[in-house]
């Protein structure tokens, strides 16, 4: 493969984009999923006339008669992606408070980001698939990673780091819901994504929403205060109920559970003594363990919902139900 680096101004990148002879997007690439403040830091990145990583760029369709073909950008939609929506004024970015609009910059600092220098690589003709496995190639760090460390390389917007928030909080850590090795692969994380985005929004089959959340609320999360504070107060009441490790309120399927139900009994204002909630669920989780796989009574039907397919929908409604129940019992008589 024959490559080549080079400087381009920016204006030749931004007005081959403008009249279609540069593709920023091409459907190999990742979908953009910058913030604000990354777009910001981005764009005063170029306006102070520092240097960012070389852009990979290969070559697209080529019309035989007029000569005229098509680039792709292979590698660096974001960045190239980003200036353009500056220059044009786009509505899709919003500019930090102080920051001058390429419009209302003078005509000399408009020059000087036209002429900004950008290295690029080319990659010449190459095959569809090539250029997918040299973009596989480029970002590589991708080889291996689960779900959760993908979408970190993703998204690292507000609702992920609400989730990394909740991730860190004591209780977690002193319950023992997480191994070593799902902190160690993110799956922390992943998981108490799924705990608010059910909080949130209803129970949904197994990470089915994660990515939807993740998207949705990467710029900001509405009433994101309020949803920690609720988020604190749960975490408050599970602790006072001193549950020890190894009980059902250390595993994964059963602290979910908990979780989300006391979260929308305390929103809703309900009053629930800890000492006494304790109780009632040590009762029903001591049916539980005893319970037998195949019977059709409360602690049977839990048992198998959180035992078989326990991150499906249809099994955390019905887990939730029961724990509703005893929770709103609880509630009634306090």
């Amino acid at each position: 493969m024959d490559t080549s680096a080079s400087n381009r101004r920016l204006r030749q990148l931004l007005t081959a984009i403008r009249n279609g002879t540069l593709e920023p997007r091409p459907e190999f690439q990742r979908r953009l999923v910058w913030t604000t403040k990354d777009k910001n830091l981005f764009i005063s990145t170029v306006l102070e006339g520092l240097p960012f990583p070389e852009v990979y760029i290969a070559a697209g369709k080529v019309d035989s008669k007029t000569g005229e073909g098509t680039e792709l950008l292979v590698d660096g939609q974001q960045r190239i992606t980003t200036l353009y929506q500056y220059f044009t004024g786009s509505k899709d970015l919003k500019l930090a408070p102080g920051m001058t609009a390429y419009a209302d910059l003078k005509e000399a600092d408009q020059l000087e980001f036209l002429e900004y220098k950008v290295v690029i690589r080319d990659l010449g003709s190459l095959s569809p698939e090539t250029v997918r496995r040299v973009f596989e190639r480029i970002n590589s760090t991708s080889y291996g990673l689960n779900a959760m460390e993908l979408n970190n390389s993703r998204y690292g917007g507000a609702f992920k780091q609400l989730s990394e928030w909740l991730a860190e909080q004591p209780l977690l850590g002193d319950l023992g819901v997480f191994s070593a090795n799902d902190i160690r692969r993110m799956n922390d994380v992943r998981y108490c994504t799924g705990l608010l985005a059910s909080v949130l929004g209803p129970y949904f089959n197994r990470d089915k929403e994660i990515e939807s959340f993740l998207s949705r609320f990467n710029e900001e999360v509405p009433e994101e205060e309020k949803v920690k504070t609720l988020a604190e107060r749960v975490l408050s009441t599970i602790a006072a109920m001193n549950f020890p490790r190894g009980s059902r309120p250390s595993k994964k399927a059963d602290f979910f559970t908990l979780f989300v139900e006391l979260y929308g009994a305390i929103r809703s204002g309900c009053s629930i003594t800890a000492s006494s909630l304790r109780a009632e669920l040590d009762d029903f989780y001591d049916r539980v363990d005893l319970a037998n796989s195949d019977g059709d009574d409360d602690a049977s039907l839990y048992y198998r919902a959180s035992l078989q397919a326990s991150n499906d929908r249809s099994s955390r409604i019905l887990r939730g139900k029961k724990i509703r129940m005893i929770i709103e019992n609880c509630a009634a008589r306090s």
